[in-house]
Parts: C-alpha cells; sequence; structure tokens
C-alpha cells in the first residue's frame, strides 16, 4: 500500500476544505484581504449610521460575563407594539463584535422596530458552549424587558447564523420563559460543524468532536422543531459563497422542510458571503424587503 499517496490524498484534501471554508477567497468583487477590510468598515459605517439614526441603549447587560451586554436601537416613536429584532453577529466566532452589529437598524427603525444586536464571548475568551449559553441567556433577558412587543425575530449571519438555528433549537424547560420566535432570518451559515475540526477555524475554538456534534444544528431539527414550529425560517445563502457553504444551507432547509417547518431558501444573486449581510443597511434591498414583510412593516 502506498502510504506517501494517501498521505497526499490527505494533505490536499485538508487544503481544499480550508479554502471551502474561507469565505473571502470566492468573492468576486476583491482579493481575500480587501474583501475583509472593507466588509468591517462596511459595518462600522451602517452601525455609526444607525447610531445617529436612533434612539440607542449602549452596553445593557444580560450577565455577570465581561462579554455578556448588548446595543438596543429604538425607533424615535415607538409604539407599545412594536416588533423586535435580535441580530447576532459573524466572525468565525472569533472576530468582530456588537460593536460592529447595528448597521441592520438604518432602515428598520425607520418603520418602527426595535434592533438588538448582541454580543457574546469570542474565542479564544469564550469556547463555544459558552457562546451558544450566552445567545440562548440574551434572547431570555431581551423578551423578560420588552415583555410588550408585538413579535420577537432573529437575524443571524455566518457564525451568528449558527447561533441563532442554535437558538431556535434551545429546549426552554431550563429556563424562566419560552420564547415565541416568530421568525429567523439565517444568513450564510454553518449548521454542520464537523467538517470545521481539522481547519484553521478551530483553532481558537479548541472544538472536541463531542462538542461539535452537540452544538450542531443540523443534528438538532427534532428539538428545533418541539421548541420553534411556529417559526417562519429563512435560510439565506449568497451566489458567490463557496459550494460547501452553500451545500450547508441547501442541506439544513432540506431538513427543516422534511421536518413541515415553515422554511424557505433564499439564493440571493450577485452577492458574496459579505455583501449578502452588509446590504441590511438598505430598505431597497431583497433581503431588507422580506424581513420587513414577515414583521408587517414593509
Amino acid at each position: 500500500m502506498d502510504y506517501s499517496l494517501d498521505l497526499y490524498t490527505y494533505r490536499v484534501s485538508c487544503m481544499e476544505l480550508e479554502k471551502q471554508y474561507s469565505p473571502s477567497q470566492w468573492s468576486h468583487r476583491m482579493a481575500a484581504d480587501d474583501v475583509i477590510k472593507a466588509h468591517v468598515a462596511a459595518l462600522k459605517s451602517g452601525t455609526e449610521k444607525a447610531r445617529a439614526a436612533a434612539q440607542t441603549l449602549l452596553d445593557i447587560p444580560y450577565g455577570d460575563g465581561e462579554g455578556e451586554k448588548l446595543d438596543v436601537y429604538v425607533p424615535d416613536s415607538p409604539s407599545p407594539d412594536v416588533p423586535l429584532v435580535i441580530y447576532l453577529h459573524g466572525g468565525y466566532w472569533q472576530f468582530l463584535s456588537k460593536e460592529e452589529s447595528g448597521f441592520m437598524a438604518v432602515p428598520l427603525v425607520q418603520k418602527g422596530v426595535v434592533v438588538v444586536a448582541v454580543g457574546y464571548s469570542i474565542a479564544p475568551k469564550g469556547n463555544m458552549d459558552l457562546m451558544v449559553a450566552q445567545v440562548r441567556r440574551s434572547v431570555v433577558a431581551v423578551i423578560q424587558q420588552y415583555s410588550h412587543i408585538s413579535g420577537l425575530y432573529l437575524c443571524g449571519h455566518s457564525a451568528g447564523a449558527h447561533l441563532a438555528a442554535m437558538v431556535l433549537s434551545t429546549d426552554w424547560s431550563e429556563y424562566s420563559v419560552t420564547p415565541q420566535i416568530r421568525g429567523a432570518f439565517l444568513v450564510s451559515g454553518i449548521y454542520d460543524l464537523l467538517p470545521i475540526l481539522s481547519t484553521y477555524v478551530n483553532e481558537p475554538l479548541k472544538m472536541t468532536e463531542e462538542v461539535a456534534l452537540r452544538n450542531s444544528p443540523s443534528r438538532l431539527v427534532p428539538q428545533l422543531k418541539a421548541s420553534s414550529s411556529g417559526c417562519e425560517v429563512v435560510v439565506a445563502v449568497a451566489q458567490n459563497d463557496s459550494p460547501e457553504f452553500r451545500k450547508q444551507s441547501q442541506d439544513y432547509f432540506k431538513s427543516l422542510e422534511a421536518s413541515g417547518l415553515k422554511v424557505t431558501l433564499e439564493d440571493v444573486p450577485n452577492t458574496d458571503h459579505f455583501n449578502i449581510i452588509e446590504q441590511l443597511v438598505d430598505e431597497d434591498y431583497h433581503l431588507t424587503q422580506l424581513l420587513l414583510k414577515m414583521m408587517g412593516r414593509s
């Protein structure tokens, strides 16, 4: 048996997996490093606009941990029965923060929607179990604080889409309340964590196979059905996401659909992993319009 050939095949497959899970390698707009810099700049700029356009409550604690804070963007004249969207940021569980996560409030507060950007303890300070526990607690804290809202909605991008799917898959019997989440936008997410275990993504996360399995939404669809059967789920993926990212969204969509859940797959043309979410700063953008329609605010 030629072990050198096996080792070569293994190395090639590892390199290919690294590339598949490197979203910046797949953008058609600019070079990999440039697309990440542009992404951070776009999110920061949008968040600055949101903070100028909305009333804000910043750094509200939802727990005792250093990273357990959220920012609230409130319309100038909120009605007593406002819809509320919780946004969970991306960054591969190790990058970005709530500080550049208020951008989607720009069009939404004008339509009378409250937006909450959640911070969580990214790696290496936080691990996967902690981050999942934090975002679940943040949702509980929000509905305890804003019990008068007309509807609760989730939106997450990339790692944040994974975390949003984990929120939908929560056994709420362990908590003091059961959130009634009406809708969720899962944008360019990862729903099966096993493929990233051997990639650079896992270096700061240090996930074992056991941790990856219990935090993979693709394996928790029965729990999602039990907890969030009334939730309307939109699984969105970019035309220029990598084939593996696209497969993650397509497979998760099929699993939810096969379980009889209310789910649609949005394959967004002329987008990559980054501008698919950046454009939520624009009221006329396809996903913004879908979100507003879901909330009855279009």
